[in-house]
């Protein structure tokens, strides 16, 4: 696979959390109560009137998250993918059609503040909102694994022996963590770290440093892969770089995303058959 730039690799980091229709609380019940009672006083819910409501109360963009679905951390995240800024209050001063547009395209933004804005509520509303707020959380969790799971079928499918979330061994008997090795853990010859992720946090940085130590234990005949994705990445650019900068100084043999998937398996394809594991 030809490396890429860092930028051209960056364009192809998409998201992985499925989105979910709740309505979620939050602190600074104040500030949220006031923008709500802004919105729900508004005569009809249209792109034009939300463009002039978001231009007159730049910094409460948040609120609109909030009705679709979406915390402080993933309205950040999704706007640096979207416009690669994460600064919503920039947005609704320079770019606010474009905010609104990708908001309707995305989030179903008009029916669901036109669905809720004026609305009443009951206690049972309130335990179904906190529900599923746990909901989303428990999705986040299941679309870190997706990226697992995507290498595990395509290994499985080439017909490989594979041991999934594990450590190998390398160089010296040392080992360290992948997220599957093939054929197994005490013999591999192929390593690959899958890193998924949406939202940002120490997640990252531990990610990182286990694609540092897979390149510093792997064997000189050990091939290392990391296929990393999620728009997360996006705001952890600096970390990103540094598995880029070991691909592209040849500590580790390929870095993917699940849109380059199909490159991902035919240099799997290749380094097992290279390895006589096919």
């Amino acid at each position: 696979m030809t490396i890429p730039s860092f930028e051209d690799y960056v364009a192809t980091l998409g998201r992985l959390t499925a989105h979910v229709d709740p309505t979620a609380s939050s602190p600074n019940a104040v500030e949220i109560k006031t923008a709500a009672a802004s919105l729900a006083a508004l005569p009809a819910i249209t792109l034009d009137i939300l463009r002039g409501w978001i231009e007159e109360h730049p910094a409460a963009v948040y609120i609109l998250g909030l009705a679709v679905g979406l915390s402080h951390e993933k309205l950040k995240n999704v706007l640096k993918h979207h416009f690669n800024t994460s600064g919503w209050y920039t947005l609704a001063k320079t770019r606010p059609e474009d905010l609104l547009m990708m908001m309707e395209l995305e989030y179903d933004l008009i029916r669901l503040l036109n669905v809720q804005r004026l609305r009443s509520y009951d206690f049972g509303d309130i335990l179904a909102a906190r529900a599923g707020t746990r909901a989303t959380a428990t999705r986040a969790g299941q679309s870190g694994r997706k990226v697992e799971d995507e290498i595990e079928l395509i290994a499985k499918d080439l017909g490989l022996l594979c041991a999934p979330r594990t450590r190998f061994i390398g160089r010296a008997g040392r080992d360290a963590p992948c997220d599957l090795a093939i054929p197994s853990a005490s013999s591999a010859q192929i390593v690959v770290a899958a890193k998924g992720f949406d939202s940002t946090g120490s997640k990252l940085t531990d990610a990182v440093r286990e694609i540092v130590e897979m390149a510093e234990v792997r064997r000189p005949r050990q091939f290392v892969m990391a296929v990393i994705d999620g728009i997360g990445w996006k705001s952890r650019a600096a970390d990103l770089r540094r598995i880029y900068d070991l691909w592209a100084s040849g500590q580790i043999d390929g870095m993917y995303t699940l849109a380059t998937l199909d490159a991902f398996r035919a240099d799997l394809e290749s380094a097992a058959r290279l390895r006589g594991l096919i």
